[in-house]
């Protein structure tokens, strides 16, 4: 008679034995081929759709186009935008609206904010001063210009807006990013930047701010400031050199808005103009005649707005950080543009 362990002992050895059967039976299932049984598939209207791919022909219609045109006289839901100034930032006439079409709240501000962070700071500075890491890293960006200027503190908002919506010059449109309400509510706040950097201290005592503290913390950022820009001078001076203008072309972003081959931008082209005379629109209005010598393009660089050539008065040239060897260097190279002609 068996006694209690041995019938267990029994049952695993037979429970084993099945198991190694059972799994070699799994196995020879295993055909290691393509089955020629059509797959189970209950629902085909799924896969097979009645409906064209985009670019498909479409033989329904005579043109055989299965991508339609919107029917005359239509519009998509959604896309009527029939406000102008809400979409656009201009009025009946055409013309940019002086102010945001919308309340402007804290969370609005705030909004914006967050949106300018992320959007504009690389290019246009924490502060609006135009001193982003893209434009000031040396990467060959058109530089930005301050929000601080007279300029665009006296533009309207719907320029601003349509800055950020259609791009200008140099800088690309954010419509796909930046929705309309963002828009707005980023051109609120590059308002409050304006509004923050120009305070006087009159202003700033009727609150409650701690104003020697704040000229205290002033003081030793500009401090710090100073020792970075030392910091960062090389041992020598560079000499000024054609070579050396020719890499600052690049660095500088000269070539955003003026080629070296003649080709027109939305600025005159270096190549050749050493030594010509034309015509120029002086700062006042005046059109005069100039000889473009070292003079007149020592002024351009340090002076954009002194002359401007005629056909490109209307451009805005901002006024480059250069050392005098610098802008003796771009002296040379755009001579030597000419000098190869």
């Amino acid at each position: 008679m068996k006694t209690v362990s041995e019938h267990i002992t029994s049952m695993n050895r037979t429970l084993k034995i099945a198991t190694v059967f059972g799994f070699a039976a799994f196995l020879g299932a295993c055909q290691g081929q393509i089955s020629e049984k059509s797959p189970v598939h209950p629902n085909m209207n799924m896969d097979q759709q009645e409906r064209k791919e985009a670019q498909e022909e479409n033989t329904f219609f005579a043109d055989g186009r299965s991508m339609r045109q919107p029917v005359e006289g239509t519009v998509a839901r959604g896309l009527l935008k029939e406000d102008v100034a809400y979409y656009e930032g201009k009025d009946a006439n055409g013309d940019f609206i002086a102010e945001i079409p919308m309340e402007i709240t804290r969370s609005f501000l705030y909004r914006g904010k967050e949106r300018y962070d992320i959007f504009c700071t690389p290019c246009h500075g924490i502060t609006g001063d135009g001193q982003g890491i893209v434009t000031t890293g040396g990467y060959g960006y058109t530089p930005a210009p301050t929000y601080h200027e007279q300029r665009l503190q006296d533009a309207p908002d719907g320029e601003l807006y349509s800055a950020i919506a259609n791009g200008v010059r140099t800088m690309p449109s954010y419509a796909t990013q930046i929705p309309v309400d963002d828009r707005w509510a980023i051109v609120a706040y590059i308002r409050a930047l304006q509004a923050s950097q120009n305070v006087s201290e009159d202003e700033i005592r009727e609150y409650d701010v701690d104003i020697a503290a704040l000229q205290s913390a002033f003081s030793a950022e500009e401090q710090r400031q100073a020792e970075l820009a030392e910091a960062r001078q090389p041992d020598e001076a560079p000499t000024a050199s054609a070579e050396l203008g020719a890499q600052l072309y690049t660095t500088k972003a000269c070539q955003g808005c003026h080629s070296n081959d003649g080709s027109a931008l939305i600025g005159p082209s270096f190549t050749g103009i050493y030594g010509t005379t034309g015509q120029v629109v002086t700062a006042a209005g005046e059109t005069i005649t100039v000889t473009k010598d070292e003079d007149y393009i020592k002024e351009s660089i340090m002076e954009p707005a002194a002359k401007k050539p005629v056909g490109f008065e209307n451009g805005i040239m901002l006024q480059i950080p250069l050392t005098d060897a610098e802008v003796e260097s771009l002296i040379l190279y755009i001579k030597s543009l000419a000098d190869n002609n």
